[in-house]
């Protein structure tokens, strides 16, 4: 089993990592590569997931202030359309209820 040293597709990045220019569908040259290549991409996937984290617990706090500005908002919206529902309530309190196009004033 050759070491990923010699291999010509392993190359030394700047910062000391690991990088792999091989192709696992056609220069894969022994079993372990492919493990080896797996590993390193799942090494990949963890730390582009990690990122997405901190992403999203940097932008927690703002998204936080954002729900309650609109949960006041739409309160505020509520509350000014409430003349509406209080006329509609009282209109109903005083008079039969109003009848649908389908009732023709029958009762059943």
């Amino acid at each position: 089993m050759i070491q990923c040293e010699q291999c010509e597709f392993f190359h030394r990045g700047q910062a000391g990592q690991a990088a792999f220019s091989c192709d696992p569908f056609s220069t894969i040259k022994e079993p372990e590569c492919l493990a080896k290549w797996q590993l390193a991409k799942i090494t990949q996937l963890v730390g582009a997931y990690q990122a997405t984290l901190d992403y999203y617990r940097k932008l927690a706090p703002m998204q936080e202030k954002m729900f309650k500005v609109m949960e006041r908002e739409i309160d505020d919206i509520s509350e000014a359309d409430q003349w509406k529902v209080d006329d509609e309530d009282a209109e109903d309190q005083e008079g039969e209820a109003p009848q649908g196009p389908w009732d023709g004033g029958k009762t059943y």
